[in-house]
């Protein structure tokens, strides 16, 4: 920037006194004018780019003044602060003391930063581990359901289903089944977070599944508690249906065993005697020591169905079934009567079961024909062996329906009701032997009406 010269002009006071000759003040002023030389006055004036600034000579003596003491005070002080270390320790220590400040301020600003991410990150890290908890207890509860599903039908092995079903005459049912809850619907919309996703970035990132936003957690954590609500009653459902078979069952097995117990039969036996192609190397039964409840019980509900099944392997040879479909009436009971024909006390051996000329006499259990044709008084007449010294006999058929040496299922038939032989009028004789000797067959029909109706 550049400045063109000032000019500082002093003016100097008026002389007091004026010639004696020029004794009127507009005269001398005329006078000057007339003369051209300029009057003088007192102050300062300052030129500078064309400009002039005039100050009185009191205002320049202040100005003047006021920057001196300025200049002394700006020394004075400076001089006060090289002479005065502590001062300057001072200024320096605030300083320093509000820089650390600022520092410290950063580093607990930062720290909670820190804090708040590694919570985020532990969040989304229990987030996880519930959701595998959830995953591992859904296929723990879909192995429980295959589990249930593999048990049979309580009529073959023992077990329970939802719907009664029945084989022949047998009419036993298990108790049915609560409606079973909806599966984990709302496991479908999940997907699995990857643990390494947000911390390991060596993978490609469109190879790795996207990890669940951490603000998102709470929304997330909501469907948790939903699935978590769901897979509790399918695990309640699931434990209340194996208890319903436990007790089905076990009801079951103890009318099997008052069945063998009435009849004096053995077991082992019957069961031998209706499969004889068994065996194989002994391998005990052992359950994991830190089985849960569940498995305890499916343990001991496979054992019971273990017993039942070979139960229901002897009840197949004892002819406890009714040889005739329909309600039962006897026009004879079994032991001693008055012959029809001599009239005279005689025993009768079987029963004789009303029942219309050519109506289905059934095996009452699986056996083996032994006699299929004439015999005596009984006319035409089936005799089955059922093993074990067990037989039964159908007597007065009009018709024959099978041959000596076939094998014949319980409620097959074998010949049709008729009179022939040493009979009054249409029925159907029915013996049972044990062996060769006649019991009174309604001991094994009342064992099978317990044993269906429960």
């Amino acid at each position: 920037m550049s400045y063109r010269s000032s000019q500082c002009v002093e003016y100097p006071p008026q002389r007091a006194h004026a010639h004696k000759h020029d004794r009127s003040p507009s005269r001398r002023a005329a006078a000057g004018l007339s003369s051209g030389v300029p009057e003088k006055r007192s102050g300062y004036t300052f030129a500078h780019g064309g400009r002039q600034v005039r100050f009185g000579p009191v205002v320049f003596w202040i100005a003047v003044g006021t920057v001196t003491l300025l200049g002394v005070w700006s020394a004075a002080t400076a001089t006060y602060f090289a002479f005065r270390d502590d001062v300057l320790t001072r200024l320096l220590a605030r300083q320093a003391e509000m820089q650390y400040a600022y520092e410290d301020r950063i580093a607990e600003l930062r720290s909670r930063v820190d804090r708040t991410t590694s919570r985020q990150l532990l969040d989304q890290e229990q987030f996880e581990r519930k959701l595998d908890g959830i995953m591992r207890r859904q296929a723990l509860l879909e192995s429980r359901a295959g589990a249930l599903n593999a048990i049979s039908d309580v009529s073959v092995t023992g077990s329970i289903k939802g719907t009664a079903q029945k084989t022949g005459n047998d009419t036993d049912t298990g108790p049915s089944r609560a409606d079973k809850p909806s599966p984990i619907n709302d496991a479908a919309g999940f997907e699995m977070p990857d643990r390494g996703a947000a911390l390991d970035s060596r993978d490609p990132a469109d190879a790795r599944p996207k990890p669940v936003p951490l603000m998102n957690l709470t929304g997330e954590v909501n469907r948790l508690m939903r699935l978590e609500s769901s897979l509790d009653r399918v695990e309640s459902w699931q434990v209340a249906e194996l208890n319903a078979i436990a007790d089905g069952m076990d009801s079951r097995l103890r009318r099997m065993r008052s069945v063998f117990s009435d009849l004096g039969l053995s077991v082992a036996r019957m069961a031998a005697a209706s499969n004889p192609g068994t065996g194989g190397p002994y391998v005990p039964v052992r359950l994991r020591s830190d089985a849960d409840p569940f498995e305890r019980q499916l343990h001991r509900v496979n054992l019971t169905r273990a017993q039942i099944d070979r139960f229901d392997r002897a009840l197949a040879i004892v002819p406890y079934r009714k040889p005739v479909t329909g309600e039962l009436e006897f026009t004879s009971g079994f032991g001693v009567r008055v012959d029809p024909f001599v009239g005279r006390p005689a025993m009768h051996t079987g029963l004789d079961f009303r029942a219309a000329t050519g109506a289905a006499a059934r095996a009452t259990a699986n056996g083996k024909v032994t006699t299929a044709n004439w015999t005596g008084g009984y006319g035409r007449m089936v005799e089955v062996d059922h093993g074990n010294g067990l037989s039964t006999r159908y007597g007065h058929l009009s018709a024959i329906n099978v041959k000596v040496g076939q094998s014949v299922k319980a409620g097959q038939m074998v010949g049709e009701v008729g009179s022939t032989g040493r009979s009054t009028g249409p029925h159907l004789h029915y013996e049972t032997r044990i062996d060769g000797e006649a019991v009174d067959p309604q001991k094994f029909l009342r064992a099978g009406t317990r044993l269906n109706n429960g």
